[in-house]
């Protein structure tokens, strides 16, 4: 049912925000951001995720991918450089433990991502739990929200962005390298 929902998306671009408050995310508060689904077919959907970096220069550089496994979603991150080349941490994120709902499904770290994490001294990353959230279409208040937890043994990390599904946007230029 989640996976027929974010379907709905496909084509479609929308405008977010960022909604925690952490420090770490201080540089991103108040940019505007787009979620474009722009990829679909019947077992992944790529997401490309802008966020302005000035009046008409948006950072392109970051895609989630939700990909049908036999035993659930799997999320992936590719993160790319401006010239289009793969960031040395790309292809990280998890699949999904358990049923999830229609409306949420959590991917904790998965083991590939856990070595590349170490691999760039990125320790801290090792217990990274994301998850995806995609309310009912047709709601006024319905949303779309990008979140990512860690564990407070971990540094207690949370980032969640959410788009307003209520209208859709003009469709963003490609991610970088597509």
């Amino acid at each position: 049912m989640f996976f027929e929902r974010l379907s709905l998306l496909c084509g479609k671009a929308y405008a977010g925000i960022l909604v925690s408050e952490q420090k770490a995310d201080a540089d991103m508060a108040g940019k505007p951001m787009i979620m474009h689904a722009a990829s679909c077919d019947l077992n992944e959907i790529q997401i490309p995720f802008h966020i302005a970096e000035g009046p008409s220069e948006w950072n392109r550089s970051r895609t989630w991918i939700i990909t049908r496994t036999d035993q659930g979603l799997r999320l992936k991150h590719r993160h790319r450089h401006q010239d289009g080349s793969l960031d040395k941490v790309t292809n990280y994120g998890g699949d999904t433990y358990s049923d999830g709902t229609a409306e949420r499904q959590e991917f904790p770290v998965d083991a590939e991502s856990i070595a590349s994490f170490k691999a760039n001294n990125l320790d801290q990353s090792v217990t990274n739990i994301w998850a995806i959230e995609v309310s009912e279409p047709g709601q006024g208040d319905a949303k779309f929200a990008y979140e990512l937890r860690r564990p407070q043994s971990a540094g207690g990390r949370h980032f969640r962005v959410e788009f307003d599904l209520s209208k859709s946007i003009a469709t963003p230029p490609a991610p970088w390298g597509d």
